[in-house]
């Protein structure tokens, strides 16, 4: 088990390789299908965003009274950011299911991990939660959870992935 402590860095990423059991502890940062697109706009924008991306982590969820679990990461609005934010500064995406060809041999500087889909199991590891962003959307703007070990295991680096090509 590799203990993954944010703000990450390049030397921890270079450390991981597939299959790598990681528990993540601090804060990461929670966006979905209708705040990553507008994050990806702010950026290509040039705006200033409201929280630091750099080093950061990513869980693809919305934040509910049920909890939090990771939503398919493939999905358009959510993939076709992943590419822009690794290169913003963004370390780890965290999400569910595979990711296409392309962008698994993006990820040079940046991993994408999956979780158990448990969100009890997820949603206790919260310590603390706050808005930092897009609060019109609910219970889909992005969070910045703080979190002591949150469960993940290496999915894509360094443009390989654990799953078998899709497109």
């Amino acid at each position: 088990m590799i203990n993954l402590k944010t703000q990450i860095t390049n030397e921890d990423i270079e450390k991981l390789k597939i299959g790598d059991k990681v528990l993540i502890s601090g804060e990461i940062y929670t966006g979905r299908d209708a705040v990553l697109p507008k994050l990806v706009k702010l950026i290509e924008e040039g705006n200033k965003l409201p929280f630091n991306i750099e080093g950061s982590v990513f869980l693809h969820t919305a934040v509910s009274v049920a909890g939090i679990s990771p939503t398919s990461s493939n999905k358009e609005e959510i993939e076709s950011s992943i590419i822009l934010l690794s290169n913003t500064g963004v370390k780890v995406h965290i999400g569910k299911g595979s990711l296409s060809n392309d962008t698994i041999k993006h990820l040079k500087t940046s991993v994408f991990i999956i979780t158990p889909s448990i969100a009890g199991f997820l949603t206790k590891t919260i310590i603390h939660k706050e808005v930092v962003a897009f609060e019109e959307e609910g219970i889909e703007a992005i969070f910045k959870l703080k979190v002591k070990d949150f469960p993940g295991l290496v999915a894509a680096t360094e443009g390989k992935s654990i799953f078998k090509p899709i497109f």
